[in-house]
């Protein structure tokens, strides 16, 4: 998509001191769904921040405080056909994986009900916070449909198969407490503490070496490999940190006993 911050009209993209830039879907009165434009201007936003090398990490949230984003636009559903269904599970997908793939941190702020592709929106996220109100599930099967992006596969690898398989099954929704009880969310907040616990948590995390965080993140993003062929990936990221810059001042600063200063090489 070919756009400037002005042009959005369904996502707000800003950008603070901290490096921090705020990706928010603006359609609260629709719940802040998902349609075809929103997905184009989330990709558009995580483009955007993964090449400014003023931005450290990002924050997906949603308008309001009642909806995250409550799944895909169900108008859409109505033309769909087996060959326009996997076009358009293939699109989504390829949206939300952009975001797993991120090498700066992406941290989901869930300010309310996040259902259907609104889940698959956080899990496609590296960590979340929820606010104490905020509800989850996966309850396409309520439709006649499965999850279609992302959620038969990240789900289980942050649940575990069997709770996963319940949630899809039986469409159920489950609170922020349970969400953190089952570990498909970090922490839950108040919200009116949201965004600031979750600014907080990616400012902790974007202090350390930023070619450090981007090789653990492509790590864990593959920790689903064979434990020999993981481990193997692991030896060569570590070989590649101990060729950094960072990692030399990390190591000077801790032996000097001073607060390292991380270029990002």
């Amino acid at each position: 998509m070919s756009t400037e911050t002005t042009a959005l009209q369904t996502v707000r993209y800003e950008v603070d001191s901290d490096g921090i830039a705020l990706v928010t879907i603006n359609r609260p009165d629709k719940h802040n769904a998902l349609n075809r434009q929103v997905l184009a201007e989330l990709d558009w936003c995580m483009r955007q921040a993964r090449q400014d090398e003023a931005v450290k990490g990002v924050i997906i949230t949603g308008a309001g405080e009642k909806s995250f984003c409550a799944g895909a636009d169900i108008q859409q559903f109505k033309e769909l056909d087996a060959y326009s269904g996997h076009r358009f599970a293939l699109y989504g997908q390829a949206v939300f994986n952009r975001i797993e793939e991120m090498p700066k941190p992406v941290v989901a702020a869930v300010n309310g009900y996040a259902l259907g592709g609104g889940c698959e929106l956080a899990i496609a996220c590296h960590l979340r916070v929820a606010a104490d109100h905020a509800v989850f599930g996966q309850p396409e099967v309520n439709l006649g449909l499965i999850p279609g992006y992302g959620g038969t596969q990240r789900l289980p690898r942050l649940v575990g198969r069997g709770l996963a398989t319940e949630l899809i099954l039986t469409g159920e929704r489950i609170s922020a407490r349970r969400a953190f009880e089952i570990g498909l969310v970090n922490r839950v907040v108040p919200i009116e503490h949201l965004l600031e616990a979750t600014r907080e948590l990616l400012r902790k995390i974007t202090a350390k070496a930023p070619v450090a965080v981007a090789l653990a993140l492509e790590a864990l993003r593959q920790s689903d490999l064979p434990l020999r062929q993981g481990l193997r990936l692991e030896a060569a990221l570590f070989g590649q940190a101990c060729g950094t810059e960072d990692f030399q001042e990390g190591v000077d600063a801790f032996l000097n006993r001073r607060k390292p200063s991380f270029k990002g090489r």
